[in-house]
């Protein structure tokens, strides 16, 4: 066995990992305690990827039009059928829609490729739905896409403020950084802005829940407050920015009056006030950002809003202060640093730009480059529904789940000419729409470079072999490139010959004009390169250690070098609920999942804390609609529908939902968050308004629901309404629902299950119905049917399917009393160390009353820390009280 370190394939914090290898398999991962990022901890998403890995589950040879051929079958037609339709329709009926998923490496040739080679700037980026509102705001204020600050900063600022991010679940190793510092400096001040009390809101001071999509309108009566309360930095605002006079004139027009700024945003005026007090009155300010400000039809302008306050008090470039974008992929930045967005070119550089477009075409010896912007995400799927865009390569992404208005995006794709997708994984949504699955490496396998939220580049390294056939997708995209005739500018020999191009051209003819310049690393050797450290741009002559802050010298990246203010009119968001849609849809992550569930689904560990797809509404909307806490339920408008199990919340607003963003048509039949979003984008970045749809609620009228546990996976569609699959530790379990009940379950299980097993057990007593089946003495599949959802725990049943042989004293409990003895589990509270709800409140009933004694008891909290503000909140309802306020419980 041997360690090996590599990089976390998750969120944007980018945490170091250290992984065991076993005979080519990766048995266990823990922290890496020199990687600065996250200093040796792991979320557990982060601890549980060894669970991830492994060939089950993977696409793992070429197929074309549903056959499996060889690579070069493969290639060649790929190559054929390109070379056809740009003969015929022009290079730009050709896209790629690509991922933050993809190491920089990947994304640096697939760019290449595109943009200088076929002639195509149609390549755009899932980034495009989490990022890419920053990259606006960021290019529009500081002349480019340059996030200022560092990590670090958190152990110096005297005030965080979290907007529009649940850091605590989707940024666990940030988050706990942040209570870290808390404890350090009590005098730490942290506020929330987010509609919804989030297991952030445990670390807040303040919490100002208010109306969605009044961020901008909140961050402009800062500005006027500063300048009110003569907390500008008038020298620097003279010295270094432009368009003062015009943001504040704005901001004036839309916040002057803090009673009608109170109303708009729906915040009690003395939080308000408490907030701008804050905010004035400190220096050391960090503003953390994410999809609650970027998912918007003006996430640009709230981006905008947050940088004009920092500029207007000088707060950027130093310890401690700035504003601070927290990524949401693994390499999204990176992406972004090779032009991975379809409106920009590589190394930072712009369309926009004539000389940029020459630069880049006469770097690489371009041979048909693109001149002008491609279509983003949406727009890139509305041209190939209308037939423009004929060939569309899709690479470690899954938009028929992600993208708004998923249903159409799957019809498009389903009429377009050709549809090639790399993917790592034998069954996605949009797999199943290719015309060329191609089968790519995957965390652990490949081998290139990432960076994080604060401009670190970190190595992932190839610790496994590939299983299969699985191909690095930089030599799927250099293969192709050679069979469409461009054979010498794509004759790498691994990742360090592409990264030492990349590397160069962000150096190339720079003189310090833009802010991207790694090119003090263009000359790494191999070896050098394997060996490469965490390292933050720029990385230059000048910087060779790289670069901690950005703007501490007040310059800009802007032709006058300033940087500039932007005029801000708030705007509500587009998808506004009416009598027929009565209600405001929110989507988002959740603790334990990542993106479209096609890695995390792996591990049964993660399905513990969440298994069901739910829908999270204030009491007071439930009563009202005849929603039934733990029921199920049905969200409808008229682009699809999403069924889900209700959960009652009053941290939720009055006339608000929110539903994760994860489940896919592999885990849920009807489930997929995207298919309610309205298409709708900000007009500057071209980001989707995912945190605000429109929709209506009605129950799911269920006469009877079950759990199924099986050996292998059955087909189950046709037999049931609603439909979950929960891998468990030795079985797959099914959540199944529907409004009537069938003739004769017998029927049912023969058409569902399949051949006769050797031994049938029924149980239809009590009215319900119970039965399983044994084949060659091992047990097949268990199916515990009931009137309502109360069903035993699993964990017994699940077991048993580890035994080679049931015999006949087990099989007599099987369907009686020994699964009922042990009560229901409750959800896992605390995935790394598997503790469910009920041990926790036993635990605090015999006297263990804080975080620390359930640690001590349970060892829930003691790993990653994701679970700590739902400990509190146990704790917090042992005595009735808010884990936040301290005030008894209300549900008004």
């Amino acid at each position: 066995m041997m360690n090996n370190l590599t990089t976390c394939p998750y969120c944007g914090v980018g945490c170091g990992v250290s992984a065991t290898i076993d005979q080519q398999r990766i048995i266990a991962v823990t922290g890496d305690p020199q990687h600065p990022a996250n200093r040796g901890r792991l979320c557990v998403k982060g601890s549980a990827l060894h669970e991830t890995t492994g060939p089950q589950d993977r696409l793992l040879h070429p197929r074309v039009d549903g056959q499996r051929v060889s690579w070069d079958e493969a290639l060649d037609s790929v190559g054929a059928r390109l070379r056809r339709i740009i003969a015929t329709h022009g290079p730009r009926a050709v896209a790629m829609y690509v991922s933050g998923q993809l190491l920089t490496e990947d994304y640096y040739v697939a760019n290449k490729l595109m943009k200088g080679f076929i002639g195509s700037s149609h390549i755009d980026t899932n980034s495009r739905l989490c990022m890419s509102s920053t990259v606006a705001g960021y290019k529009r204020a500081f002349g480019g896409d340059l996030m200022p600050c560092s990590y670090e900063d958190i152990d110096h600022a005297a005030l965080i403020v979290l907007t529009g991010s649940n850091a605590a679940w989707n940024h666990p190793i940030l988050y706990q950084r942040m209570a870290r510092a808390k404890e350090a400096n009590p005098a730490l001040k942290l506020v929330v802005i987010d509609p919804r009390h989030t297991a952030t809101s445990d670390l807040a001071d303040l919490q100002l829940s208010l109306r969605p999509g009044s961020d901008a309108l909140l961050f402009n009566a800062v500005l006027v407050a500063l300048q009110r309360r003569n907390r500008l930095d008038r020298v620097f605002i003279e010295q270094h920015t432009e368009g003062f006079d015009a943001a504040l004139q704005a901001a004036v027009d839309s916040a002057a009056d803090l009673d009608a700024v109170a109303a708009a945003t729906d915040l009690p005026v003395a939080d308000l006030q408490l907030f701008l007090d804050w905010f004035c009155d400190t220096d050391k300010t960090l503003t953390f950002f994410s999809q609650g400000i970027n998912q918007s039809s003006s996430g640009t302008d709230k981006v905008n809003a947050i940088i004009n306050c920092h500029l207007a008090s000088g707060r950027i470039g130093h310890p401690g202060m700035g504003p601070f974008s927290l990524t949401g992929q693994p390499n999204a930045m990176g992406g972004r640093e090779v032009g991975g967005l379809a409106n920009q070119l590589a190394a930072h550089m712009d369309f926009s730009q004539p000389e940029h477009i020459e630069r880049v075409a006469r770097f690489w010896q371009a041979t048909n480059p693109a001149t002008r912007e491609g279509y983003k995400a949406v727009e890139l799927f509305d041209a190939i529904e209308r037939g423009e865009i004929r060939a569309v390569w899709i690479m470690a992404t899954n938009p028929v789940v992600s993208l708004p208005d998923a249903n159409r995006v799957r019809a498009a794709l389903s009429q377009c000419e050709l549809v090639i997708v790399s993917e790592c994984m034998a069954d996605t949504d949009t797999l199943a729409l290719a015309d060329i699955a191609l089968p790519a490496t995957t965390w652990g396998e490949k081998n290139g470079t990432v960076t994080n939220s604060e401009r670190r580049i970190s190595r992932q390294r190839g610790l496994v072999a590939p299983p299969g056939e699985a191909r690095h997708d930089w030599w799927i995209i250099c293969e192709v490139a050679k069979r469409l005739g461009h054979t010498q500018p794509f004759d790498y020999s691994g990742p360090a010959a592409i990264f030492r191009e990349h590397a160069a051209l962000s150096g190339f003819e720079n003189d310090n004009r833009r802010g991207f310049n790694i090119g003090a690393l263009a000359q790494l050797d191999d070896a050098t390169y394997d060996r490469l450290q965490p390292i933050q741009w720029p990385v230059t002559a000048q910087h060779p250690e790289g670069t901690a802050r950005l703007f501490h010298d007040g310059r800009f990246y802007t032709p006058s070098s300033r940087a500039r203010f932007l005029p801000i009119a708030p705007q509500r968001p587009v998808q506004q609920p009416t009598p027929e849609l009565p209600l405001i849809l929110n989507t988002g992550r959740i603790r334990d999942q990542w993106h479209t569930m096609t890695r995390t689904g792996r591990a049964h560990r993660l399905l513990q804390h969440r298994r069901e797809p739910f829908i999270e509404i204030h009491p007071g909307d439930a009563e009202q609609f005849g929603i039934v806490d733990q029921g199920l339920a049905r969200l409808s408008n008229t682009l699809g529908q999403f069924t889900g199990r209700v959960s009652y919340s009053t941290n939720q607003r009055r006339g608000e939902l929110f539903i994760p963003m994860h489940w896919n048509e592999q885990f849920s039949g009807c489930a997929r968050s995207g298919v309610l979003l309205e298409a709708i984008v900000d007009p500057y970045s071209g980001q989707p308004e995912a945190k605000h749809g429109r929709v209506r609620i009605a129950p799911f009228p269920a006469t009877w629901e079950a759990r199924l546990l099986v050996r292998e996976r059955p087909h189950l569609a046709p037999s049931a309404e609603y439909w979950t699959r929960v891998p468990l530790a030795h079985s797959t379990g099914y959540w199944l629902a529907a409004t009537t009940r069938p003739d004769n379950w017998t029927d049912w299980c023969r058409q569902t299950l399949g051949t006769e097993p050797d031994l049938w057990l029924e149980d239809r007593s009590q009215g319900r119905y119970r039965a399983c089946a044994i084949r060659n003495d091992r047990l097949e599949w268990v199916l515990l049917v009931e009137a309502t959802p109360q069903l035993p725990d699993l964990a017994w049943l699940d077991r048993q399917f580890a035994n080679d042989t049931i015999d006949h004293a087990l099989r007599r409990q099987l369907l009686s009393a020994s699964a009922d003895r042990e009560q229901p589990a409750g959800a896992v509270i605390c995935s790394c160390f598997q503790v469910r709800e009920p041990e926790i409140r036993a635990a605090i009933a015999q006297g263990n009353g804080s975080v620390a004694e359930l640690g001590k008891r349970l060892k829930c909290g003691t790993n990653c820390g994701s679970c700590i503000p739902e400990l509190r909140e146990l704790l917090a309802t042992a005595v009735n009280e808010c884990p936040r306020t301290g005030e008894p419980r209300s549900c008004q």
